[in-house]
């Protein structure tokens, strides 16, 4: 089977059936990397060298796992679209985000508050209607490149290894990748693992978010504002996707107790209800152009 077709039979699953309510396997390899930490970094006193070791048993072994089952006869190409299926995450996203925009709606702003902590690591129990709409507004752009985009990436380039060996790496950056007393050296790793595995993913989304929108507007807050960002691959994503919603994000949040001054990412309307829905859209759409632009190649090259 063709990498369009089984891309498009990953998300079509997904779609479906959304993520597994029972038992996930993310799940149980964060559970696996849990233990691994405890292990390697018992007190937060794992040294960088620990955190590459722990990085290498908690992705290799599963990463050669998916090679050896999606190169089997007969049953690989099932391997391959499962794997897409478990590493995707757009039914799951809009299940997320959607419950905000209503609540907001609604106005019912503790319903929104308590939603969209689902989504975000900040503070949301003093957030006001436009934070909150910002915060989730933000979320469904950059989820949108880590969780859809990227895996779809690396599924089209390296199948189902390659969609197994993003998706955890992603998991333990967002278990490790943190800049604190107990992560800081332990979680470099897996901090960098991710910006590397990212890096293409995160402009050619931010690109797809510019060609669906406000184009001109995106590609200029991209420039200018992408750079700004503490991160290297989520700053392009948001400013580009702010940009094409024409709307403001970024801002002032506050993140374990700490007041973050962030730059401000795109331009035009505050984060509202319909931010989040067309955030929303946004990312299903590209997700449509990907699979289009991926149906077309393999026939041009059939």
């Amino acid at each position: 089977m063709s990498v369009a077709l089984l891309s498009v039979a990953g998300v079509a699953l997904d779609a479906l059936l959304g993520e597994p309510k029972r038992w996930h396997p993310l799940v149980a390899f964060g559970r696996l990397a849990e233990r691994i930490e405890q292990r390697f970094n018992a007190g937060g006193r794992g040294w960088r060298s620990h955190g590459v070791t722990a990085w290498v048993l908690a992705v290799l072994p599963l990463t050669l796992l998916a090679t050896a089952l999606s190169w089997a006869p007969y049953v690989g190409w099932s391997v391959d679209i499962l794997a897409l299926y478990c590493a995707l995450g757009l039914r799951s996203l809009g299940e997320h985000v959607i419950p905000v925009a209503q609540a907001l709606r609604s106005d019912d702003l503790a319903r929104a508050r308590q939603r969209v902590s689902y989504l975000v690591s900040r503070q949301t129990t003093e957030l006001d209607h436009t934070e909150v709409a910002r915060a989730a507004t933000e979320s469904v752009l950059e989820n949108g490149s880590d969780a859809v985009f990227a895996a779809l990436f690396w599924f089209v380039v390296a199948g189902a290894p390659g969609v197994v060996l993003y998706r955890l790496s992603n998991t333990l950056d967002a278990m490790w990748g943190y800049r604190n007393e107990r992560f800081e050296r332990f979680g470099w790793a897996a901090a960098r693992i991710d910006d590397v595995l990212n890096y293409i993913p995160a402009r050619l989304v931010a690109l797809t978010y510019a060609l669906l929108g406000k184009t001109g507007l995106a590609l200029q807050c991209w420039r200018r504002q992408g750079p700004a960002w503490d991160s290297p691959n989520a700053g392009p994503v948001m400013a580009a996707g702010a940009g094409a919603l024409g709307v403001e994000l970024g801002g002032a949040a506050i993140y374990h107790g700490e007041l973050h001054l962030r730059p401000q990412l795109g331009e035009g309307e505050p984060a509202s209800a319909d931010s989040i829905d067309r955030g929303w859209q946004l990312v299903q759409r590209g997700v449509w152009l990907w699979l289009l632009i991926l149906c077309l190649g393999a026939e041009i090259y059939a």
